[in-house]
């Protein structure tokens, strides 16, 4: 038999695990408290971003990925939005902390069947840079958005290549990039890429920011770093750019006053249906 006809014979290669299989398992203790550091270093400015693009009352949002419901709780309680559909591939984080206006879909945005509906509102922050086929999921996400509706999409951007300084942290966070690129398929590179994206699924008025949190000792990014380096610890050290010890000393590093590092950005972009 032929080399190739064994490799049919085999079958498709194994899918990749995704995020929250490999890595980041929401049953794993400590997690929801992780995923909580990263939204007290973010909640605020992707607040004041939907309320300064109308978010407010009558408005029905869609939040994907939603985590542990943060931004959704946010919107029905703050912005006092008419309702919200928290979408994610595992509830437990949002059906632990119910609020009257926030219902819950367990779903795969990426699955040929999802279809919630139409929003004026449709948000996603974190989740696609885990996600293959980047343009085909902005499509797909743009379409759920009702004319005159707003899609917002925010990731995070890399600030530690090229000729960032190699300090402990940015070795660490090298690694961390690669490894989960590695294991779960996480690829910040086209993140900025997102304007061209929205506007080639046909939204309009496209806009764009970004905004970088402070590494300070005790903070909640520096403690969000610290966390996800300890979930990913296998996956970094395989690249080979890190070993145990010095992932220790990255830890320290960000803990202490002589860190001096920025975080990766967070890039939001928002277009009009």
């Amino acid at each position: 038999m032929e080399p190739r006809d064994q490799d049919a014979a085999a079958g498709p290669p194994p899918a990749r695990p995704r995020y929250g299989e490999a890595v980041f398992r929401p049953e794993e203790a400590g997690e929801g408290e992780r995923i909580d550091f990263g939204a007290l270093a973010y909640d605020d400015v992707t607040m004041a971003r939907l309320r300064a693009l109308g978010v407010g009352p009558g408005w029905r949002c869609l939040d994907v990925g939603a985590g542990t419901g943060t931004v959704s709780r946010r919107l029905v309680e703050e912005a006092g939005v008419a309702g919200v559909l928290a979408v994610d591939r595992d509830v437990r984080f949002l059906a632990a902390r119910p609020v009257a206006g926030l219902d819950l879909l367990e779903a795969d945005v990426t699955a040929p069947g999802f279809d919630p509906g139409r929003f004026r509102l449709v948000h996603a922050r974190f989740v696609l840079m885990h996600l293959p086929e980047p343009e085909r999921v902005v499509a797909r996400l743009a379409g759920l958005v009702e004319p005159g509706g707003v899609l917002v999409l925010s990731d995070a951007v890399d600030l530690t290549g090229g000729t960032a300084p190699g300090t402990p942290y940015a070795v660490a966070m090298r690694a961390m990039w690669r490894g989960l690129r590695d294991t779960i398929g996480t690829d910040v590179s086209w993140v900025p890429s997102y304007p061209a994206l929205l506007r080639a699924a046909g939204l309009r008025r496209v806009g764009a920011e970004v905004h970088v949190p402070p590494l300070v000792p005790g903070s909640p990014i520096s403690r969000f770093w610290a966390d996800t380096w300890e979930r990913s610890r296998a996956a970094m050290v395989s690249t080979g750019l890190v070993d145990d010890a010095a992932l220790d000393g990255a830890v320290r590093y960000l803990e202490s006053e002589e860190c001096a590092a920025l975080s990766a950005g967070m890039l939001t972009v928002w277009g009009r249906r």
